[in-house]
């Protein structure tokens, strides 16, 4: 096999032509393929060990792993299919060594209360609290079902494909997918509710110059 970057050419736009190339160690076709799969492979990684420096170590871990590994992809799915399978492994693999962790195939019927640190709403504001609020409930979710929430609903996967990249039965994604909405909503509930009380205030000035016209009107009624 040629040496890495020693072959320069000109590569082509479909997957089999991309990964022919990557084959053959061309640069721009490995970074074609690496840019067209980094938002899976972080955000799959991302969802089991909930931390942004270790998921960017196993994306990086998953493409050494795989471009090394070519000649060992098939083709029997597609290359991004082959990649978060590596992600997964590798991420779940990293996250055992660490410390003992639940297995995604088995989960008991009962989930661990989502609860929230408190935050200042004045240091925070518009999409990046959003964001903020989501990623912590999304992080706070029981890990089978923050995977399966993550690639059903984040990136889109449909039923099949993410039963096939966890290895359970179809039937469990669509359990875990609704206890995970329904989790998210309880926190998202939670953290907003309190908000809610003071939503279309009217108080303060308007509230008097309102009482005040009341008054007059009143007054001039007598």
């Amino acid at each position: 096999m040629a040496a890495f970057g020693s072959v320069k050419r000109t590569v082509g736009t479909t997957e089999p032509e991309l990964l022919a190339g990557a084959r053959a160690r061309d640069e721009t076709a490995i970074r074609v393929l690496i840019k067209a799969n980094n938002q899976r492979l972080f955000r799959v990684a991302r969802a089991v060990l909930r931390d942004d420096a270790e998921a960017e170590d196993v994306v990086q871990a998953t493409y050494v792993k795989a471009f090394t590994r070519l000649d060992s992809f098939r083709g029997d799915s597609a290359f991004s299919t082959w990649l978060t399978r590596i992600a997964l492994n590798e991420a779940l693999g990293r996250k055992r060594r660490q410390r003992p962790t639940l297995d995604i195939t088995t989960m008991e019927d009962t989930a661990e209360v989502i609860a929230f640190p408190g935050a200042s709403p004045e240091a925070e504001t518009g999409r990046r609290e959003l964001q903020g609020i989501l990623s912590a409930a999304i992080d706070k979710l029981p890990e089978p079902f923050r995977l399966v929430f993550v690639l059903r609903e984040i990136e889109e996967l449909d039923v099949a494909e993410t039963a096939s990249y966890l290895g359970i039965k179809p039937e469990t994604v669509k359990t875990r997918l609704f206890r995970a909405r329904r989790l998210i909503r309880e926190a998202l509930s939670e953290r907003i509710a309190p908000a809610l009380a003071d939503v279309f205030p009217f108080n303060g000035r308007p509230c008097t110059n309102l009482a005040d016209r009341v008054i007059a009107e009143l007054r001039a009624s007598a």
